[in-house]
């Protein structure tokens, strides 16, 4: 009989079978990846094609190969048009694999393969456009009364089209990013040419930062209309967080404050005393003048609308760690509380 860990592996690849699953799990990872081998092999029949095309070319045209004259037009079209096509794609693949082994930063290599993908086929439509008609005046004419119909009917595709460009160049976020913008919280895990895709966090079922399982997408035009929240800004990927406790009035404040700072600072004192500093430096690069902000948890203390003192521990976090953060944090201070009965009262 199987065990339930063996079990939950045979549906799991049960799942990954799925042919909308597969699909999914290669958008969602920005790009179609596909192996070394693979990549070479593309590569080689595309050149394969190129050394093809072109001595076929030439044979044509020294009339090594018999071809009847009213054919000869249509093959010298064809035949450079072939040439040029896979010129464009050993081009597009060289630079992506250069790419690859030159950048690190993966958000950035995601973008330039898309740029690179967009020129390709810009170039090959040019090309095939060239193919199908021989008169370039009346092609370009025809182009721009259709360029100028589609744009009228297309007007919030292209928007999000430009929409992807303005975040190419200014990147309020990339691939990777933890974002809010408008409604939608979430991580992105795809930016493409007319749309972004986020990985939702909290969403209408939860509270904390913690996935949801639903994949959001919007238009790229939103970048226009919308505030974005970017909590991966590289100089200072930090929040500040906020953990609450309540105790009653007969509860001896002092103690408690000095308990909870004490145990914040261990948790987390080091870490924020770096990043606060890290904060700081960037604050005296800009024209904002310099905000006094403490280097270790604070703990602050205020009278409740009910009958109790509210308690507020602030404190700085990485956001796609806050959950993780709090939860520890919270363990050990009532842990610590709760041995002191006499000096630490919770309300009923």
């Amino acid at each position: 009989m199987e065990s339930r860990e063996q079990q939950e592996e045979h549906e799991i690849e049960e799942i990954l079978k799925d042919k909308k699953v597969r699909e999914a799990l290669k958008e969602s990872s920005g790009e179609k990846k596909s192996s070394s081998k693979e990549q070479s092999s593309a590569l080689g029949l595309t050149t394969i094609i190129f050394l093809v095309a072109g001595t076929v070319y030439f044979l044509v045209q020294y009339q090594v190969i018999p071809i009847p004259v009213s054919y000869v037009p249509l093959v010298q079209r064809i035949l450079p048009g072939l040439l040029f096509i896979s010129i464009i794609l050993v081009i597009s693949r060289l630079l992506k694999k250069i790419l690859d082994r030159k950048i690190v930063d993966k958000s950035t290599v995601y973008n330039l393969h898309r740029i690179i993908n967009l020129f390709s086929v810009v170039f090959i439509f040019a090309v095939s456009l060239s193919l199908l008609f021989s008169n370039w005046y009346a092609t370009m004419v025809s182009f721009g009364v259709g360029s100028l119909i589609l744009g009228l009917a297309l007007q919030s595709t292209f928007t999000s089209f430009f929409g992807w460009i303005y975040l190419l160049i200014r990147k309020p976020y990339e691939v990777g990013d933890r974002i809010k913008i408008g409604p939608v919280y979430g991580d992105v895990i795809r930016v493409g040419y007319l749309d972004t895709t986020l990985w939702e966090f909290r969403g209408d079922y939860l509270s904390g930062d913690h996935p949801s399982g639903r994949v959001v997408r919007f238009t790229n035009s939103k970048v226009f209309t919308e505030y974005i929240y970017n909590y991966s800004w590289p100089l200072f990927p930090f929040i500040w967080n906020e953990l609450k406790i309540f105790v009653s009035h007969d509860s001896d404040l002092l103690f408690i404050n000095k308990t909870i700072k004490r145990i914040a600072e261990e948790e987390i004192g080091e870490a924020m005393t770096r990043r606060i500093k890290r904060y700081n430096r960037i604050l005296k690069s800009t024209l904002v003048e310099k905000l006094e902000v403490r280097e270790v948890p604070s703990v602050l203390l205020k009278v409740n609308e009910n009958t109790w003192i509210e308690i507020t521990v602030r404190y700085l976090v990485n956001p796609k760690s806050s959950g993780t953060v709090k939860t520890s944090l919270l363990e050990h201070v009532m842990q610590e509380l709760k041995r002191h009965p006499d000096k630490v009262k919770f309300p009923n």
